[in-house]
């Protein structure tokens, strides 16, 4: 039987293979060129840091120290009364808590609700002037460029102590990142419902309610619940400018040395945030779901 492979003219095969090995040579060069350039960036990172190996490695053992004093002393015998003693504060700790989760949540909502409005306006298929697309998209990168914390800083400066600068503080986080999103998903959408909608003579506000929205709704909502789970442990941390929640508490045990007082609001932090993640997990995974079955 006569085989079903022919065989390529030499002089044809000799040209392939230089062609492979030039660009098999390219790839290795771009690699290399790519490895001295992070090189290069990690020592100017360190000595810009003032990274000294040598004093990292005679106090590397603070590290695992410290997570070993704030470990509670507990005893099998007296396993309730170690405990009650550990969760002394649980009913402060917990309505502290309530209130992270509520200045996360307002400032999610706030945040999602303006990163949603602006996302369109950010959107090049959907606005055609490029000024309004321009400075929608800078805006969007003030908002998330600075951290939480600083506007946080400045809010507790302007409004004083108490939620007030922590829910701010988030939305205004919350919207430069989930409008940034947002608009990643409106110009991926699928133009021919839009040309529709315009076809027939609707206003671009209604292009947007018919023919935008019904495509990205669930993304959005699968976003702006990932950016909850983010801002919840956002808003624990807002505490340490006085912004609220439960992080106040968290830095004063710290610099006081409370140690049992340290774990315990760790424990506590920890075990909220690992449910929200899960509970916020399974909606999405059925939001994406249904997505997809359509």
């Amino acid at each position: 039987m006569p085989s079903a492979v022919s065989e390529l003219p030499e002089a044809q095969l000799r040209g392939l293979a230089a062609d492979y090995r030039a660009a098999v040579a390219v790839k290795r060069r771009r690699t290399a060129l790519g490895l001295v350039i992070l090189l290069a960036a990690t020592v100017a990172a360190a000595w810009m840091g003032e990274v000294d190996l040598t004093k990292f490695a005679q106090n590397f053992w603070r590290f695992p120290s410290y997570f070993v004093a704030i470990t509670p002393q507990l005893s099998l015998a007296t396993l309730w009364h170690d405990l009650a003693e550990w969760m002394w504060g649980i009913k402060r700790w917990g309505g502290l808590l309530l209130d992270t989760l509520l200045i996360a949540y307002v400032g999610t909502l706030l945040g999602a609700v303006a990163g949603f409005t602006l996302c369109f306006l950010a959107s090049a298929n959907l606005v055609r002037s490029r000024t309004i697309v321009f400075i929608a998209r800078r805006f969007l990168e003030f908002c998330r460029t600075v951290p939480e914390i600083v506007f946080a800083l400045v809010f507790v400066l302007a409004f004083g102590l108490g939620p007030l600068p922590g829910v701010l503080a988030i939305a205004i986080h919350t919207t430069g990142a989930l409008g940034k999103l947002f608009a990643e998903v409106v110009e991926n959408i699928d133009q021919n419902p839009v040309e529709g909608v315009v076809a027939s003579g609707g206003s671009w506000v209604e292009m947007v309610r018919y023919a935008v929205v019904p495509q990205v709704v669930s993304n959005f909502v699968s976003y702006a619940l990932l950016r909850f789970e983010i801002n919840v442990r956002g808003a624990a941390v807002m505490g340490f400018v006085g912004a609220g929640g439960i992080g106040q508490d968290l830095i004063e045990a710290v610099r006081k040395f409370y140690y049992s007082d340290v774990s315990a609001i760790l424990v506590l932090i920890i075990v909220t945030v690992m449910a929200i993640d899960y509970i916020t997990e399974g909606v999405r995974r059925r939001l994406i779901g249904r997505e997809a079955s359509r």
